[in-house]
């Protein structure tokens, strides 16, 4: 799998731009750019940071798609516009959807 390619993914998934992304990582954009630009797989620590942006683990982000659930089109559509949101928004969607 390469590194690079299963991040733009992500971020493309999100409709995400570069600055976003770099932004819900806390990250510098300089940081992301480098490391497009190197083209070398980041740093654990970066790399951490990123699949904390994208709301998955490490190991969810080295599964990839051939190990993820079957989702109904629904699902994956509700799925990808929360992946979407600010931090700030997901937790109002979560706060909403918890209360009883």
């Amino acid at each position: 799998m390469d590194v690079i390619e299963r991040i733009e993914k992500l971020r493309l998934e999100r409709q995400w731009t570069k600055y976003r992304l770099a932004e819900e990582a806390m990250l510098t954009y300089s940081t992301l750019s480098a490391v497009y630009l190197r083209g070398t797989p980041p740093k654990l620590e970066i790399l951490e940071m990123l699949c904390n942006a994208f709301g998955i683990t490490l190991a969810q982000f080295f599964a990839g798609e051939d190990d993820e659930r079957i989702l109904s089109k629904d699902e994956e559509k509700l799925l990808a516009l929360f992946r979407a949101l600010p931090k700030n928004k997901k937790q109002a969607v979560l706060d909403l959807l918890e209360k009883d």
